[in-house]
């Protein structure tokens, strides 16, 4: 049985869509998730990346197209009232449900619902109060505790190559994005092209970029 490292954030509407659509996407395949959230702009930080929100054509772009995302695979979603927002509290209280480091796949589905069905505000106070109601943490959101394993989440999401969310890892590969969910189907189920060198000869071309004054 394969493990699956699932990095996610839940500010990302990606990792929502693709949370939501795995069952699906890996149906019939023998595997184990483990969901780890980590901070998205701490891990584009790391790449010296922008978020796509911070672009604004890209950002426009990215709102109808996960709104069509979701309709082809017919998964509920409406945009939050406000969007980004500061997903921190999320984070934390994710972490702190679980009764190990990472939460399961009942907290994470619950607090991707709050933030991506209903169009309401995912940072007003009194909806983030009823949530934490709702989920019983067992640990102090706030505590170091979870705080030091959202950062540890989130150094480890870095030094797997991860660059972004939604990514899976599994043995060390990286899969990134909602359209990488058939691509990791087939590695799960075998396929022959992964045994090639194709995986890691693609990245090693040399880049005409490294020449430039």
């Amino acid at each position: 049985m394969k493990q699956i490292d699932f990095y996610l954030d839940f500010l990302s509407p990606y990792a929502y869509i693709a949370f939501e659509t795995l069952p699906v996407a890996l149906q019939g395949l023998s595997y184990q998730v483990q969901y780890r959230p980590v901070l998205l702009g701490a891990v584009l930080r790391a790449h010296g990346l922008r978020g796509p929100a911070e672009i604004p054509a890209k950002r426009a772009f990215i709102y109808r197209q996960v709104l069509w995302l979701a309709h082809q695979h017919g998964v509920p979603m409406d945009l939050p009232a406000e969007h980004p927002f500061p997903p921190l509290p999320l984070l934390r209280l994710a972490l702190a449900c679980g009764a190990g480091p990472q939460p399961n796949r009942y907290v994470c589905e619950t607090v991707f619902r709050h933030v991506w069905r209903g169009g309401a505000d995912a940072s007003a106070p009194e909806r983030l109060q009823r949530l934490a109601a709702e989920l019983a943490p067992v640990r102090d959101p706030a505590g170091e505790a979870v705080k030091a394993q959202l950062r540890a989440n989130t150094e480890a999401a870095t030094a797997a190559g991860v660059f972004g969310v939604p990514a899976l890892v599994v043995d060390g590969r990286v899969f990134w994005g909602l359209d990488a969910l058939p691509m990791l189907r087939a590695y799960l189920e075998g396929d022959a092209w992964f045994a090639t060198s194709v995986w890691d000869d693609a990245p090693r071309r040399p880049s005409a970029l490294d020449r430039l004054p």
